[in-house]
């Protein structure tokens, strides 16, 4: 045998595994408005930086016929390149092999990926489209889920760790992206559940279609499991790179820093007057954001779940930042169950990737009523109460409105770490609302007087006057400093500049525990 055989022999091995399933499931895959796994990852990667690892693995079952049924690959593409020009390494399932299954043999490549991913120190992508575990295998199957789960609990918070569902991701296979940092989902075709529609509908006897069950638009307003809603693929894989430019490599890296035309000292003289003065009229807290930002430029997270609080990625100075702010324009921005949880979520998320939180405060309190009672809003409120206490990045807070009781507290108040609170003239911070606080302090009162609404008014006036403004706050040193909307943007940059060598602790200990 010459040289020239053994390279024919190598270049026909390697044409076969990038055939996958063949060009008929390949067609099959685009009918259904779906790409190829390679397609994907051209996509995802700075072109032609991929390098593709394990690509001739072949799985090693034999029972039900499946020795004379192997394609290299088995499965799933795996490997590393360039994302915005820094390493990065992915994995995509390939629905056109085996129904993109999971076997013990193309689990041990997504295991080797990503014991490579935390070695090094760069982000790890999943790219998911599969039928589940591989029924043929048994138990060596559900092993290698295992197996991923595993490292995605001990890459959290040390790498970061994004999931795009491009397909079916169903029983088990659910609950490696569950564990990742964001997941992405692609409408139309992509679906998650735990159990299907055949089984509960034998079990519950409830009749529900795939979509309404775990499609992209349940999971992401109605459960909150997804973060994103992309258009399409494309759109996918586009806000994974865009994500990745807002992170770091790894915990011990800072965010990566850009160039920005957006001058630092720029005000806003329509930030003056964008917030009514009048405390119940609502405005959307976006449009502040926007104004004080790079470019204008906001990439929320978690968009359509929990409108009543708004959270994202943007860039100040050139610096990444992440946004943790109430809509004023929904649920007058109450807290509550849902939005508790997903604020929590984030700041841990900026705070294990040393990126510097900013909040937007405008919060008239916690959602009352027994539902949310009933839900356990004390024990999910707390954990926004935790996230906040416990981050050590830089953490800046601006009391745009309202601030009252224990909201104002959770918020990143002074009182919790957080080492720069600003507080706009219309700021109102107190234990509650006038309204309310008259009908308790004045309650005899109000009771003996001859024109009770005549005196509820003068004593909601002189509370108002009294209280419901930020510089008793301010004299307590609680506020560090009463500013001009206009001045936002410049006193922020200011802000993060001197907090850039911050350094700050934890007491000794394994974790926390988080009230879950």
């Amino acid at each position: 045998m010459n040289l020239h055989t053994k390279f024919e022999e190598l270049r026909q091995r390697q044409a076969r595994a990038e055939e996958g399933g063949g060009g008929e499931r390949r067609q099959r895959q685009h009918a259904q408005g779906k790409l190829s796994a390679r397609e994907r990852l051209d996509l995802l990667f700075d072109e032609g930086t991929f390098e593709e690892l394990d690509k001739l693995v072949q799985h090693d079952c034999y029972e039900f016929g499946m020795a004379q049924h192997k394609i290299p690959g088995d499965g799933v593409v795996a490997g590393y390149g360039r994302v915005n020009g820094r390493l990065t390494y992915a994995f995509a399932q390939d629905f056109t092999v085996f129904g993109g299954s999971l076997s013990r043999a193309n689990a041990t490549k997504i295991c080797k990926i990503m014991d490579l991913a935390l070695k090094v120190g760069a982000p790890i992508i999943g790219l998911n489209d599969s039928g589940g575990a591989r029924i043929q295998e048994g138990v060596a199957s559900l092993a290698g889920y295992a197996d991923i789960f595993l490292r995605n609990t001990l890459a959290s918070g040390v790498i970061p760790q994004i999931s795009a569902i491009l397909g079916p991701c169903a029983g088990g296979a659910v609950y490696s992206p569950a564990i990742t940092d964001f997941i992405i989902m692609a409408d139309r075709i992509s679906y998650m559940f735990v159990t299907g529609p055949e089984v509960i509908k034998t079990v519950m006897h409830q009749d529900v279609t795939k979509e309404d069950l775990g499609g992209p638009k349940t999971h992401n307003v109605v459960s909150g499991v997804a973060h994103f809603l992309a258009r399409d693929e494309s759109d996918a894989l586009a806000l994974v790179r865009e994500l990745l430019s807002f992170m770091p490599q790894n915990n011990r890296d800072d965010p990566p820093r850009v160039e920005t035309n957006d001058p630092v000292d720029r005000r806003d003289e329509s930030l003056d007057t964008l917030i009514p003065i009048e405390s119940h009229k609502p405005y959307d807290i976006r449009e502040v954001i926007r104004r004080v930002v790079d470019s204008g430029y906001f990439l929320e997270v978690h968009e359509h779940y929990a409108p009543n609080l708004v959270v994202g990625f943007a860039r100040l100075g050139g610096q990444s930042v992440g946004i943790v702010a109430n809509q004023p324009a929904v649920l007058a921005g109450c807290l509550d169950i849902n939005a508790s949880t997903k604020g929590a979520r984030f700041v841990r998320f900026c705070d294990a990737f040393n990126i510097p939180l900013i909040t937007f405060e405008d919060v008239p309190g916690f959602l009352p009523g027994t539902e949310q009672e009933f839900g356990g809003i004390i024990r999910h409120g707390a954990k926004l109460l935790f996230a906040f206490a416990e981050a050590t990045v830089p953490k800046i807070t601006v009391i745009t409105r309202k601030a009252y009781g224990g909201a104002y507290c959770v918020m990143a108040s002074k009182h919790i770490r957080t080492d720069i609170n600003y507080a706009y003239p219309t700021a109102e911070i107190a234990v509650m609302g006038p309204e309310g606080a008259v009908n308790i302090v004045y309650r005899r009162e109000l009771q003996q007087a001859g024109d009770e609404e005549q005196v509820r008014r003068e004593k909601v006036k002189e509370f108002q006057e009294r209280f419901a403004n930020p510089y008793v706050a301010a004299e307590r040193g609680y506020v560090d400093d009463v500013i001009r909307p206009r001045d936002t943007r410049p006193k922020l940059i200011a802000a993060l500049r001197m907090l850039e060598n911050k350094r700050d602790t934890n007491p000794p200990k394994k974790h926390g525990n988080i009230p879950l």
